[in-house]
């Protein structure tokens, strides 16, 4: 890894040896959901949503993300650009890191226990980063029984939690959720985006349905409103 000053941006560079990427696939690398091997049988699981999930939170501090590779099995280079102002510490005078994701328009969170649910760990960081930049206090747990440990320990005010994770999924946790008598109020976050699934989500006990990519705005917003809901 390495960084560069580039006038008024820096540039986070990475670079492998690795499988490398044919020149036809870089203009969707980052689209979700979208993967050079979609084949059933192919050797690497996920969804496709890791270099999305990098792309939006390069856009949420006012920078780009790019790839560049030779080709198949000659490596690939990544590059995060972001302004300088979105590196900059929050004890600099005049840094702008708390304001530059946070609008005039959007919500303050403060005082807001918000527990999230996701087996990924980038999605988990990603969803905290967003909260945490609106003043919540977030929790965040790995899988469902680990969540319900949590709820019994401490009570929180909006939940956030993903569906497809291993064990138990996120309509079985839910369930087991309001099985015990906890009505907190609830969203799915979820690459399960269909009709059906929200269908689903919501005749399992959620209140709201949150679409993986996520708008940070549009989340900040859940939360608001499931917040407003707590009894």
């Amino acid at each position: 890894m390495s960084t560069r000053r580039v006038e008024s941006r820096l540039d986070i560079s990475v670079t492998d040896s690795g499988e490398g990427i044919t020149p036809e696939f870089i203009p969707h690398l980052f689209e979700r959901f979208r993967q050079a091997d979609s084949s059933a049988s192919r050797t690497h699981g996920g969804l496709g949503l890791g270099l999305s999930i990098v792309r939006h939170l390069a856009e949420m501090h006012g920078g780009t993300v790019r790839a560049h590779s030779d080709g198949f099995g000659r490596g690939s280079q990544f590059v995060v650009s972001l302004p300088m102002t979105a590196v900059l510490s929050d004890s600099e005078p005049g840094s702008t890191r708390s304001t530059a994701y946070r609008g005039a328009s959007t919500p303050s969170l403060k005082g807001v226990r918000v527990l999230v649910v996701d087996d990924e760990a980038d999605s988990r960081d990603l969803v905290r980063i967003v909260l945490e930049k609106c003043e919540a206090d977030v929790v965040t747990a790995s899988s469902g029984a680990e969540a319900l440990e949590e709820l019994d320990r401490h009570a929180s005010d909006v939940l956030l939690s993903d569906i497809g994770m291993p064990g138990q999924d996120g309509y079985q946790f839910i369930r087991a959720v309001r099985e015990r008598g906890n009505g907190v109020p609830a969203a799915a976050l979820t690459a399960f985006a269909r009709s059906d699934d929200r269908r689903r989500a919501m005749l399992a006990g959620y209140q709201l349905h949150v679409a993986k990519p996520f708008d940070p705005s549009e989340l900040v917003a859940v939360v608001a409103n499931l917040a407003a809901r707590k009894p």
